[in-house]
């Protein structure tokens, strides 16, 4: 038998015991993470502060800010903080973006050299109003970093172009080492989780950035009401597609607005994870309840 059968299903609607602020079970032990505090982190505080920078970190509600920050590491979010997607799991502000920054790039570029990091990954919102979907300022702020700090390593996370495969490539060709896509669920799942986006069509964006010769990286939540025949489904096909890289983590979720999490996923049911990832043919696999998109992304640049 399988010992992970075995592992207790932790629901948080289980018990009225120990509620938080959601009016929901407090998080399991492994979730808990320290505040963000010290010399680097406030150091990180002020680059993007000084700099009118928007991070996914602080946007995305990431429980991991305060370790990345205090490594004098963030994930930088270009093209605004308003996103044209209303996905039900995602913290970013929806709505009608006004902000196009052409300036933007220089400015992310000086930020990350006066950092000082070796590896920046660098985000953005869905743009669906623009005709390029923002992949003019995806190229130049790329291009830009690689100017000011010519030995940082670059992974850009990228939205998804609606099948705007020109979009595409001006996105992925200026340099980066790695190009990263989220299908953040399973199959099953996505007509809930995300309304505006397509299984099928997240799997191409994957397939034709492999094509063009990028390593492809993606990252898939648990917790929402997947099955494990589903999430292995998922890996299929994301080694089908030519996925190099696989993150996997624990979602929680932001605010009462969103969907509710199904499951805590126990650390040993990710340890499983992972292997079955590797044995299904993904090259590297990240997997744990904190792991987020961008976790230890300075690890995945030579997978």
């Amino acid at each position: 038998m399988d010992e992970l059968m075995t592992l207790p299903v932790i629901q948080p609607n289980a018990t009225p015991e120990g509620l938080n602020a959601l009016g929901q079970p407090r998080k399991p032990n492994w979730l808990r993470v320290k505040l963000p505090v010290g010399k680097e982190y406030a150091k990180v505080r002020s680059i993007v502060d000084e700099y009118k920078l928007h991070t996914i970190c602080e946007s995305g509600n990431c429980p991991n800010m305060g370790e990345c920050w205090g490594a004098g590491t963030a994930t930088f979010m270009i093209l605004g903080n308003v996103c044209t997607r209303s996905c039900s799991f995602c913290a970013v502000a929806t709505g009608r973006p006004n902000e196009y920054d052409e300036d933007e790039p220089r400015r992310v570029a000086e930020a990350i050299q006066l950092m000082g990091v070796k590896h920046a990954v660098i985000t953005s919102v869905n743009r669906d109003e623009l005709k390029d979907r923002g992949a003019a300022i995806w190229n130049e702020t790329v291009k830009q970093v690689k100017l000011l700090s010519p030995t940082t390593t670059i992974e850009t996370l990228i939205p998804d172009v609606k099948a705007n495969w020109d979009a595409l490539i001006t996105m992925i060709s200026p340099g980066q080492e790695v190009v990263s896509h989220n299908m953040e669920t399973v199959k099953a799942l996505y007509r809930r989780v995300r309304p505006q986006a397509k299984y099928e069509r997240s799997l191409e964006q994957t397939r034709r950035t492999k094509e063009y010769g990028k390593r492809t990286k993606t990252g898939i939540m648990l917790g929402l009401g997947e099955t494990r025949e589903q999430v292995y489904e998922a890996m299929d096909d994301l080694a089908a597609n030519g996925c190099d890289i696989l993150t996997l983590g624990q979602y929680l979720q932001p605010t009462k607005m969103h969907l509710e999490v199904a499951e805590f996923i126990h650390p040993d049911l990710f340890a499983h994870y992972r292997e079955e990832g590797l044995n299904r043919g993904i090259k590297y696999v990240e997997s744990g309840p904190l792991v987020r998109s961008s976790y230890h992304a300075e690890r995945h640049v030579n997978v």
